[in-house]
């Protein structure tokens, strides 16, 4: 693996890798004994971290009145539509385990992708001005995935929005890939403030691009990095490039 600062774990299919997860989150929210704050994504495999949350064995571990929970990017749908990512979530475990105050969503019902993305980066710098007064990371797990053409989150290659650096969250007005619906993504100076950050990919379907990402093509889910803490990518068999790919 040619990425710097970026470390790998392979699991042995995509239900120990949810399990793996699992792990990581419970462990980050519970070392913050202040208000820990996890930003989540979207995907099938996080899908699967999300529905093992909400069963007694996970989420007794869990502090749900302290942890804030955020998103790394949405589609500009409403929260019940299908594509929404914080939906998912909201079905697969927040709505039955955290309090509505600390789930902080995309506001989706805004006039825009770029007034949403206004609104979020407000949201994001007051809840830093009021819980990181100590100088702390933003984020204590930032979630992320990566697509069929190397993006992550919804920072896709060649556009704008990928080379950010001055805003914390940028309004996607076009995709790259299906569904072709504008997006509202965080950018990656702003997923970089975290204590860990967390790339899932599981299934053949990945490997193609993994073996791209690791080699450090110019992608932007080679560039997201924690400049805060541990950058981790989780993968299962099937997702792994061979030695000699990677």
């Amino acid at each position: 693996m040619k990425m710097s600062r970026s470390r790998i774990i392979i699991e042995r299919d995509a239900i120990a890798l949810a399990e793996r997860a699992a792990e990581r989150v419970v462990a980050r929210a519970r070392e913050n004994t202040g208000e820990p704050a996890i930003c989540l994504t979207g995907g099938s495999t996080p899908k699967r971290l999300y529905q093992l949350l909400a069963i007694p064995e996970w989420r007794n571990q869990l502090p749900w009145q302290r942890v804030h929970w955020f998103i790394g990017d949405d589609r500009f749908v409403p929260p019940d539509d299908e594509l929404s990512n914080i939906g998912m979530a909201l079905h697969a475990f927040l709505c039955d385990c955290a309090p509505p105050e600390n789930i902080h969503a995309i506001p989706t019902d805004t006039a825009s992708p770029d007034k949403a993305a206004r609104a979020y980066e407000q949201t994001l710098r007051e809840f830093q001005a009021r819980h990181r007064t100590d100088g702390a990371p933003l984020f204590d797990l930032v979630l992320l995935g990566v697509g069929p053409d190397g993006h992550t989150a919804s920072l896709f290659p060649g556009y704008p929005a990928a080379s950010e650096t001055q805003h914390w969250v940028a309004g996607i007005p076009t995709a790259h890939v299906a569904p072709f619906v504008p997006r509202v993504s965080l950018t990656l100076p702003c997923l970089a403030q975290c204590r860990e950050m967390l790339l899932l990919a599981s299934g053949h379907d990945k490997r193609a691009i993994l073996s791209r990402v690791f080699a450090g093509e110019d992608l932007p889910a080679a560039h997201a990095q924690s400049t805060r803490g541990e950058t981790w990518w989780m993968i299962d068999r099937a997702a792994a490039p061979d030695s000699g790919e990677a």
